[in-house]
């Protein structure tokens, strides 16, 4: 079910194609650095372990 978007219909769709790449590339850098961020925790509570 689609609206009639008359003559904007390119800009409209474009706009929403955008933002949705947009977000998954957000999802995705957040998923990324929250990896990251675990694993460099994990190495520095191993440093910690072993240091005392």
């Amino acid at each position: 079910m689609m609206p009639d978007l008359g003559k904007y219909a390119v800009e409209v769709l474009s706009s929403y194609g955008i933002t949705m790449a947009l977000l998954v590339v957000l999802v995705a850098a957040s998923l990324l650095r929250a990896r990251r961020m675990r694993h460099d925790l994990a190495a520095v509570e191993q440093r910690i372990r072993r240091n005392g």
